[in-house]
Parts: C-alpha cells; structure tokens; sequence
C-alpha cells in the first residue's frame, strides 16, 4: 500500500468518523457498557455456578453460603447498569446546527469511551470473579476453612469491577454538551 493510499485511507476514517451523530456514540456506548457488562457478570455466574453444582454433589452444606460469589458475579452486572443510567442523564438536545459542533463531537465522544471502558472492566470483573468464585466453591468442598480466605480475594476480584466504574464515571465527566442557545 502506498503512502499517498494511507493518507486517503486515514482521512476517510476520520471524516466518517466526523460525520457519525455524536448521539449514536454516545448510544453505542450506553449499550455497550451494560450489554457487556451483564455478559460479564452472566459468564462470571455460568463459571461460578457450575462449579457450586458439581462441587455440592460431594458436600451439600457448601451451596447456600457459596452463593455469595454469585452474588459478588450479579454485581457486576448491577454496576453496567448503574454506569448505564448515569450517561444516559447525561444526553442533551442540542440544535441541529450544533450537532457536529466541536464540544457535540467531544460529549459523544466521552460517553463512547466510558461505556467501553465500563463495559469492558466489568466483563473482566465478572470473569475473574467467577474463576475465584469456582476456586471457592471446589476448596470449600475439600477444606471448610479455606472458604473466608478465597472469600476475601474475592472480595479484591471485585473492587476490579469498581475501579471501571470510578475511571467511566470520571471520563463521563467530559461530556458538556454546547449550549442551547444559538
């Protein structure tokens, strides 16, 4: 490819990215931040549950308190949500002759990283706390006492999830709409 192809092959991409509506990235991003993170927390808790069943079958007294780690797995989800509704409040009307305006471009812009940022942190949340869960429930079986000391790694596993959800929060921050007024 010659460097006169990569020249025109870039600036197509940045006048389609240019000309895509600010609001459907910021819709993409709202989507993508609780669709991927309930796949976390959905795979989290196919991990995790998994191994509760398999492992209840040697020692049914572990199913009820080994629950929590599919709890822990439902949070995550909870968090895409939460996330969700938090950058749609922050979508605004603006005239049509401001949509494409510079500060438009920068809030869509700013919803769309934070939706992936969120999403993306929660579906490896739910995936590391799933495997932890699974380690959990499969130890507990063998050795009770082992169950508080996974259940606190665990724990770690999860804030994961939270640290997505403070930098989405943070990066949504950018997203000021231009003013109303022509």
């Amino acid at each position: 490819m010659s460097s006169s192809t990569m020249v025109g092959a870039s600036s197509s991409w940045s006048r389609a990215m240019l000309q895509i509506s600010p609001y459907t990235f910021s819709a993409v991003g709202i989507a993508i931040a609780i669709g991927v993170s309930v796949l976390g927390a959905a795979w989290g808790i196919y991990i995790t549950g998994s191994s509760l069943i398999g492992a209840a079958i040697k020692a049914p007294r572990i199913t009820s308190k080994n629950l929590i780690s599919v709890i822990f797995c439902e949070a995550v989800a909870i968090y895409g949500v939460i996330v969700a509704i938090i950058l749609q409040t922050k979508l605004e009307s603006v005239p049509a002759s401001q949509i494409y305006a510079p500060e438009s471009l920068r809030a869509g812009y700013a919803i769309f990283a934070s939706g992936i940022i969120v999403g993306f942190a929660n579906l490896v949340c739910g995936l590391c706390v799933g495997i932890i869960g699974s380690s959990c429930a499969l130890s507990d079986a063998q050795n009770s006492s082992l169950f508080v000391k996974i259940l606190v790694i665990e724990i770690f596993g999860s804030a994961l999830g939270l640290f997505g959800v403070i930098v989405g929060i943070i990066m949504s921050a950018q997203a000021t709409w231009p003013s109303k007024t022509v």
